[in-house]
């Protein structure tokens, strides 16, 4: 981008990186910061460009493995793009503060400054959502059963400390 401003103002790129559970708004977000002219990058959709829809095309068993295979590919694409000078939003769960840290350090060695947006979610809403996004067939609506929102939810390193910005849901 050289002296082109990025989206929040400043000379260099920027990358904002999703933090949540499955059904937080991660990619809701990331939509609109794409039509804003952001780039997303998504595992989700890496992994149904290259071995279908999970549930369908691919089972549910082998999500770990998928997710494996396309992480490499995410990673290249987002240090890419950042010294192409492009804005990026990646729409993952960073559930780990070492992938959050990972993530970081990509940005920040391809050039670029890095948001970390955390949404805060309570586990009853997220069941609820998720339970609403079982039913939709869109091309994002990744079905994830109760047991695997508390597994996951078990593991789910807060962000705290980290420079994260935080987004809760508007009471009903």
């Amino acid at each position: 981008m050289g002296d082109e401003q990025g989206h929040d103002g400043g000379t260099r790129p920027v990358a904002v990186l999703t933090c949540g559970p499955a059904g937080a708004g991660k990619t809701t977000y990331a939509r609109e910061l794409e039509r804003q002219g952001y780039v997303r990058l998504s595992h989700d959709v890496e992994v149904r460009r290259r071995f279908g829809r999970y549930g369908r095309d691919t089972p549910f068993e082998r999500f770990e493995e998928y997710n494996d295979a396309v992480r490499p590919v995410v990673k290249e694409r987002l240090a890419e793009l950042l010294r192409q000078g492009r804005d990026v939003v990646v729409d993952l769960s960073l559930w780990r503060r070492a992938d959050r840290d990972a993530y970081k350090a990509i940005v920040e060695a391809a050039g670029g400054r890095w948001r970390l947006v955390y949404f805060d979610v309570a586990p009853e809403e997220l069941r609820r959502r998720l339970r609403a996004r079982r039913s939709r067939d869109d091309a994002d609506a990744f079905p994830v059963p109760d047991e695997l929102l508390e597994r996951f939810l078990a593991g789910f390193e807060v962000p705290a400390g980290e420079g994260e910005e935080v987004v809760r849901p508007a009471a009903p």
